[in-house]
């Protein structure tokens, strides 16, 4: 569910009311007796050439409407939290408990690394869990909602909050190391991109749909770029949010935003050295020499990274409300609103695989290694063969 979020006085006489929507490609302000533009397309038959099944499912509370509840890995172990404030470590191949710790409401997923477990709760606080046993470590209140998992490095946890700022916290006791605050536009989508660290570099891309690059240990902007540029004279037109991870890989960052670009910056050179004007709210996909992106209307988009030339474009999932998508052995894997799974060729666009999982909408899907994972709309867990 993407919704807006008003930071100071209501902005339009019109009032906008959003019940549920995935996309803000949806909004209509007007009725028609012709045919719907915004009606999900219905699926198509397919070429069922990979078989899906699912090895276990464990089943949480909550809501999972905006897909922020995101699972992290360290060795053989997955953990996971909900909403209600339960955080577990569980076998990722069985999906048995290991240990589970009960903190308050929670407001986005969990991160693991060097040791610690780390989930934000509603009042803005950053939690810090042992990963052996779930015994608390430290709390820390950052004074703005965490709506995205953080990133935790050796020494810091990078935190990112609703209202901009982008902080780091020593991974010991919890306390703020330094502070970085980006500049808030009036309007954006409620949502929020996580931090990405590489190289002892964080990279972060903002509500002002700008990329910066930060150093880890000092909060240090090395360099900033924007993903695109407002062009509209309203600030619905010019909403350019962007609630997607950069992407880092070989020298280059991939990132997106919702009206704006699909957008790659070359780190050596500090600046953008591609663009494709798209909309979008997921971080694109990169495997088998292509490049795709899940757009905000759900059609998909491919690249051929070799040229950036377009290569194949897929509108079977229209409005469908796809959620993010991952590559999983060379394919995308991809969920929708009514609780399917796609597996869809990376090489043409032609889906190859489909099952019906869920009840409820596709949130979030994520794989590691040999193992893919989905959560859906009711915090139901899936660990999922092909």
């Amino acid at each position: 569910m993407r919704l807006f979020k008003l930071h100071y006085l209501i902005l339009f006489q019109l009032t906008i009311v959003i019940s549920s929507c995935s996309s803000l490609d949806n909004l209509r302000f007007w009725k028609s007796d012709e045919v719907d533009i915004d009606e999900p397309k219905k699926l198509m038959s397919f070429s069922d050439e990979k078989a899906l099944s699912i090895k276990w499912k464990n089943a949480y509370k909550g809501e999972n409407n905006m897909g922020s509840f995101i699972p992290d890995f360290s060795s053989q172990n997955l953990f996971f939290s909900d909403a209600s404030g339960k955080v577990l470590s569980l076998n990722a191949n069985t999906g048995n408990e290991n240990w589970s710790a009960e903190l308050s409401f929670l407001a986005s997923g969990t991160a693991a690394g060097f040791g610690i477990v780390a989930v934000s709760d509603i009042e803005g606080n950053v939690i810090a869990l042992d990963q052996k046993d779930g015994s608390k470590l430290w709390s820390s209140n950052v004074k703005g909602e965490v709506l995205s998992k953080v990133a935790i490095d050796a020494q810091i946890v990078v935190v990112k909050t609703g209202s901009g700022e982008l902080l780091g916290l020593n991974k010991e006791n919890g306390d703020i190391e330094w502070s970085y605050r980006s500049t808030l536009p009036l309007l954006t989508v409620r949502g929020s991109s996580s931090p990405v660290i590489v190289d002892d570099k964080v990279y972060v891309s903002f509500d002002n749909g700008r990329l910066g690059v930060f150093q880890i240990n000092s909060g240090f902007p090395i360099w900033d770029g924007a993903i695109s540029y407002v062009s509209g004279v309203s600030e619905l037109e010019n909403l350019i949010d962007s609630d997607s991870d950069p992407v880092v890989d070989a020298g280059l960052i991939y990132t997106t935003n919702y009206q704006g670009n699909l957008n790659i910056f070359d780190i050596t050179q500090k600046r953008s050295v591609w663009s494709y004007e798209t909309s979008s709210f997921y971080s694109p996909v990169i495997t088998r020499g292509m490049l795709m992106v899940v757009e905000a209307d759900s059609g998909i988009r491919s690249f051929s990274l070799k040229t950036l030339q377009e290569s194949w474009v897929n509108d079977d999932y229209k409005n469908r409300d796809l959620s993010n998508a991952v590559n999983f052995k060379g394919n995308m894997i991809i969920g929708d609103f009514e609780g399917y799974l796609h597996v869809i060729d990376t090489l043409n666009g032609r889906t190859i695989g489909r099952k019906k999982i869920s009840r409820k909408p596709i949130k979030t899907v994520f794989s590691r290694s040999d193992s893919l994972y989905v959560i859906d709309e009711a915090f139901n867990l899936f660990s999922i063969n092909i």
